[in-house]
């Protein structure tokens, strides 16, 4: 099986399109769907059912798929652990990042010393959804990812490094009726009450939704908001509550800072009783096929972890 059939048949698979998949694979149609038979002959079955409107994966196409990413994948590792025996002078890195920041580890720090250690290193960076990161080095598709799942929400097969264990806090508005209080329950809040939330399928989002379900409550009406900043601007503004992580609103290496000091609108940040609703930040990564630029990333993780 050559690995350009493999390479041409996720091209398609992505695409859903012979005429896209060529021009990503800087090859003629003709020649791409002339490997795509030749791959079909090799595994015996039909990979795609085409009609003049739509391109979709067989049964044998959808099993192919996911051991496809992982064929490649691990083509990969081993170039990259080749490479490394004349030291890690080059290969690349694909990153996953979550949005939310790492409070006791800042992570551009981390990338800026990576980067000095290893300049030959290329780094390939994505910012998505915490569990759509975790399930793409769960198949092979990202090296590392920084996400925002607690040990217990990471996959299985996963490996993972806890780096932060974040606070999460109630802001609301300076008018609200729980303004006053310095820690709240979430089962305090008004049945009326709106949440702002954050993406759907983010780390931050089923942190926040499973201390609402602790509390015993509904989360309440609420609409979807992609930056956290504009999550607290809207809460100060009235337009509902909203929770975020303690570093999103206090800056803890600010001597005497005070969370009432940074927030707009004389909006008040909240305490949440529950020890448990916390926002914990973890480097997930598969062990079992750690290429040696990952692990090299890992470790300056790990050094900025405890100087921090």
């Amino acid at each position: 099986m050559d690995l350009r059939h493999l390479k041409y048949f996720l091209a398609v698979a992505e695409t859903r399109n012979f005429t896209q998949a060529a021009a990503s694979c800087y090859v003629a149609q003709s020649a791409l769907s002339q490997q795509i038979a030749r791959l079909e002959k090799d595994v015996g079955a039909r990979l795609f059912s085409r009609t003049s409107r739509s391109v979709r994966l067989t049964a044998a196409g959808e099993l192919l798929e996911p051991l496809a990413r992982r064929i490649l994948a691990d083509v990969d590792t081993a170039r990259a652990a080749l490479d490394a025996l004349s030291g890690l002078r080059r290969g690349r890195l694909r990153l996953g990042l979550v949005q939310t920041r790492a409070s006791s580890v800042d992570l551009v720090e981390v990338m800026a010393d990576y980067h000095a250690r290893y300049p030959g290193i290329d780094f390939h960076v994505t910012n998505a959804p915490s569990a759509e990161m975790a399930a793409a080095v769960l198949a092979g598709d990202l090296d590392i990812a920084v996400v925002g799942l607690g040990p217990r929400q990471i996959p299985d097969g996963l490996d993972h490094q806890v780096l932060a264990a974040d606070p999460l806090v109630l802001i609301v508005p300076a008018d609200h009726a729980l303004a006053d209080r310095e820690v709240v329950d979430l089962a305090d809040l008004p049945e009326s009450h709106q949440l702002i939330q954050f993406t759907r399928g983010s780390g931050l989002r089923r942190q926040v939704e499973a201390a609402f379900a602790r509390a015993g409550v509904e989360p309440g009406q609420h609409f979807q908001v992609g930056q956290i900043q504009d999550m607290i601007r809207l809460a100060a503004r009235g337009i509902g509550v909203t929770v975020v992580p303690r570093s999103s609103v206090f800056d803890d290496s600010a001597p005497g800072a005070s969370l009432r000091d940074v927030l707009p609108y004389g909006a008040r940040a909240l305490r949440i009783a529950d020890e448990a609703a916390v926002h914990t930040i973890c480097a997930v990564h598969d062990s079992k096929r750690l290429a040696p630029a990952a692990a090299a990333f890992l470790e300056v993780v790990e050094r900025h972890a405890i100087r921090d």
